[in-house]
């Protein structure tokens, strides 16, 4: 099959699904590297999807405590037009802030404020993705209908970026919704399925409590639709749209 963009940033999206899902250490590296050789077969139309393979292989070693490699694939990623000054600021990459290697890449980093503001939504969103999963795992403990409870999910902004790599930031979004999504939903099923199987075969099964829970959660995940909805991007009227310099290293605070 002829490689697309589309078709390497849905491969993208799936080997950052399988890294969240398994770890960095338990995922090999070479199906990142294959997708950046491959979306640099693809000329200028492919370059941001080299920037995100390179920024994948760069986080990922850095949490192998591999800082050189880490370092060699986010040069390489902001060569290629990669952004986001605002992940750079997350906590298992903070150490690299005093590294020079590190501050140059980062200096040559260019970005709008339009695309600042949805850098921090999406990873807000991200951190936001991850308590929600955590609250309805909890919730769930103990229901007793064989109901199964989705993780809703912000909508995905739909504006033009100034810069690519606000798409990079959008498929890890992406990811985290999916990875989340596929744990929470295998979950819901086991506790569905083990609660049909009771049912079956215990005379003492509380349908009337089955049946509160079912009341219940339905509300519960009306709630958090409602909540995830309300949290869509809204671009912020008079955003900049002229290249800057990045916010200088250690002044952004990552949104939790």
């Amino acid at each position: 099959m002829v490689d697309t963009v589309n078709s390497l940033a849905a491969r993208v999206h799936e080997l950052l699904v399988e890294a969240m899902t398994h770890g960095p250490a338990a995922v090999a590296t070479t199906g990142f590297h294959d997708a950046v050789a491959r979306a640099a077969a693809l000329g200028p139309d492919g370059t941001w999807l080299v920037a995100a393979g390179h920024a994948s292989l760069g986080v990922m070693a850095v949490l192998r405590g591999e800082a050189n490699q880490g370092i060699f694939h986010l040069d390489a990623a902001v060569a290629a037009g990669y952004n986001d000054c605002v992940a750079l600021h997350v906590a298992p990459l903070r150490p690299l802030h005093d590294d020079p290697r590190f501050r140059a890449l980062y200096q040559r980093m260019r970005i709008t404020q339009a695309d600042l503001d949805e850098f921090f939504w999406l990873h807000q969103e991200m951190e936001l993705m991850v308590r929600d999963a955590q609250t309805a795992a909890v919730d769930n403990i103990g229901r007793l209908d064989t109901g199964v409870s989705p993780l809703p999910q912000a909508p995905m902004p739909t504006r033009e970026p100034n810069t690519l790599g606000v798409l990079i930031t959008r498929i890890d979004l992406a990811a985290t919704q999916t990875a989340l999504q596929r744990a929470a939903l295998k979950a819901e099923f086991q506790r569905s399925s083990g609660n049909t199987s009771l049912s079956l075969i215990d005379d003492s099964w509380d349908y009337a409590r089955a049946r509160r829970d079912a009341w219940d959660a339905d509300e519960l995940d009306s709630q958090r639709l409602r909540a995830a909805e309300a949290r869509a991007f809204v671009e912020r009227r008079g955003a900049g749209t002229m290249l800057i310099p990045c916010p200088p290293l250690g002044s952004i605070a990552y949104p939790d």
